[in-house]
């Protein structure tokens, strides 16, 4: 039985690197499959994984027609048995369940790698569509890291290292070091949901700016009932 399977996890934590490994894996069985991603940081028509892992790609936008695709490539001649879309929170709902109707009218096996919420911590319309429509959602096991040690659960976008939480829900960026940016440069770092919510990146946490141990307003005040 063919299935749509959800990868996600925060940015850093090996979502491009699984893709490729699966591809690689596949066409070494000697499947045949198409790879596609949207927006990734290396530029269009490229899945590119931050360890330096890089294929060519078929670029999604929003009129691809996934459905189509398939039937084109079937109608030369070629067999596609799996498909790999990799940035699939970027994915319009439409496009899901086209990718879900190739699971279950073709028996394309399709596996969608993608956060799931963004840097307001809501989530992508295509995330949320996926985890309606997929047989299973795998949570990837390698951790992303806050700054702090902890588990990153979060992802938060910064403007010259500064977390920002208001914009356009799409922006590309990329991870670095929140003090090494640049004064108009858009950025992304993985957060705890602790550091998030206090708006604690790394740059600020080096800067001193605000404790990471005190609690907001509200909460100290809950306790304080508490007691």
């Amino acid at each position: 039985m063919a299935e749509l399977v959800f990868f996600s996890g925060t940015m850093d934590c090996g979502k491009s690197t699984l893709a490729l490994q699966m591809d690689h894996n596949r066409s070494a069985a000697g499947r045949a499959g198409l790879v596609f991603t949207c927006h990734d940081r290396a530029g269009d028509s490229v899945l590119s994984s931050r360890l330096g892992l890089a294929a060519g790609a078929l670029e999604v936008t929003p009129a691809l027609d996934f459905w189509q695709v398939v039937v084109t490539h079937k109608m030369a001649g070629e067999r596609v048995d799996y498909l790999i879309c990799d940035e699939a929170q970027f994915y319009t709902p439409d496009q899901v369940e086209q990718l879900a109707r190739l699971v279950d009218d073709m028996a394309v096996d399709v596996f969608a790698f993608g956060i799931t919420a963004d840097f307001r911590t809501r989530l992508f319309p295509g995330s949320r569509r996926l985890v309606e429509l997929a047989d299973r959602v795998q949570v990837l096991q390698v951790e992303a890291l806050c700054w702090c040690g902890s588990r990153a659960t979060h992802n938060a976008r910064t403007l010259a290292g500064v977390m920002v939480v208001e914009g356009d829900q799409v922006v590309v960026g990329d991870i670095r070091p929140g003090d090494q940016a640049a004064a108009d440069e858009v950025g992304y770092e993985v957060l705890c949901r602790r550091h998030h919510l206090r708006r604690m990146t790394r740059a600020a946490a080096h800067a001193g700016l605000g404790s990471p141990d005190v609690l907001p307003l509200e909460s100290r005040s809950l306790e304080g009932r508490r007691a």
